[in-house]
């Protein structure tokens, strides 16, 4: 995705997230915990569908220009550790890592829930923390900028991954009854 683009959409959630994690009465940390309340489902659709998909859906690929569903889960995972990182103010990692190196279905969901658990140290930090700034892609924001555009990316990257479930005759499971 364009930089200016995710910084767009970034700054605007982050700013709506926090005011509506002050109405809600969220915490102590209204603003980490909006973020986090963003970002929890998110993640948690990209790993139930990464877990349930057959392992032959891992190279399906709609069209020769976007990636494999793996590539999709990879991506997600590395990406959650490059944006983590930089939320904790930890050494920045490599985005596209993950995606080129692991291509089974169970290294790339144990390399998801690795990275859903460092993010979970980010989400938990408190606000006044988050406020510290971080370098993200060469130019310096907040942490909690780095939180959202995490937030951000996953919701992104779900929507791509509930249009390769569709295509495989897979209802996603933000689409199924509770």
């Amino acid at each position: 995705m364009r930089p200016a683009l995710l910084t767009l959409a970034a700054v605007a959630i982050s700013g709506v997230l926090a005011q509506a994690a002050a109405q809600d009465g969220a915490t102590a940390n209204p603003a980490v915990s909006t973020a986090r309340m963003t970002w929890e489902p998110m993640i948690g659709y990209i790993t139930t569908a990464a877990e349930e998909v057959p392992d032959s859906i891992y190279a399906y690929q709609p069209t020769p220009e976007v990636r494999s569903f793996g590539q999709m889960v990879g991506h997600v995972a590395g990406a959650q550790y490059l944006f983590c990182a930089a939320a904790l103010g930890d050494a920045p990692r490599e985005e596209d890592d993950i995606e080129k190196t692991r291509t089974k279905k169970a290294e790339l969901v144990a390399a998801l829930k690795a990275s859903t658990q460092y993010c979970q140290r980010a989400y938990s930090q408190t606000d006044k923390a988050a406020q510290g700034k971080t370098k993200l892609f060469g130019q310096e924001r907040t942490r909690l900028f780095a939180l959202a555009l995490n937030a951000t990316h996953d919701a992104e990257h779900y929507g791509n991954i509930v249009t390769y479930l569709r295509l495989n005759g897979i209802v996603p499971p933000s689409s199924r009854r509770q």
